[in-house]
């Protein structure tokens, strides 16, 4: 990664002033995000943040494929292509069904699509 897009401690706005606001703490501290939570959270975006696990997820936004077709399309091996599917069904972002010898993929339901296409609009902006 080019160490120029690393943000700095310099690039961070900071307050002048040391200043607790013991309304606003108090307002957010009900909603705060649990630990636990967040550190399922932090698991769901680490199992993300690969090139070709999203690029699975943008061929099963398409349409239901199974891993022969998977692996043409992406060009990677089957093997890899199944790895990648244990993982992100391991976050229950894909599901798969059997039909005869072949098992077909897709997004796990409509939080996933969405998710996806969010992030990819956001990307656009």
């Amino acid at each position: 990664m080019d160490k120029s897009l690393v943000p700095t401690l310099e690039d961070a706005p900071q307050c002048d002033e040391h200043l607790v606001h013991l309304d606003a703490i108090r307002q957010v501290q009900p909603d705060l995000l649990p630990t636990e939570k967040a550190q399922e959270m932090a698991a769901f975006f680490g199992i993300l943040a690969d090139p070709n696990r999203l690029r699975l997820l943008s061929a099963l936004a398409q349409q239901e494929l199974c891993v022969c077709d998977l692996a043409a399309a992406l060009e990677m091996t089957e093997s890899a292509v199944s790895h990648q599917l244990r993982l992100l069904r391991s976050q229950r972002l894909v599901k798969y069904r059997r039909a005869g010898r072949n098992i077909y993929y897709s997004l796990a339901d409509a939080h996933i699509v969405t998710l996806y296409q969010e992030v990819s609009d956001h990307l656009d902006e």
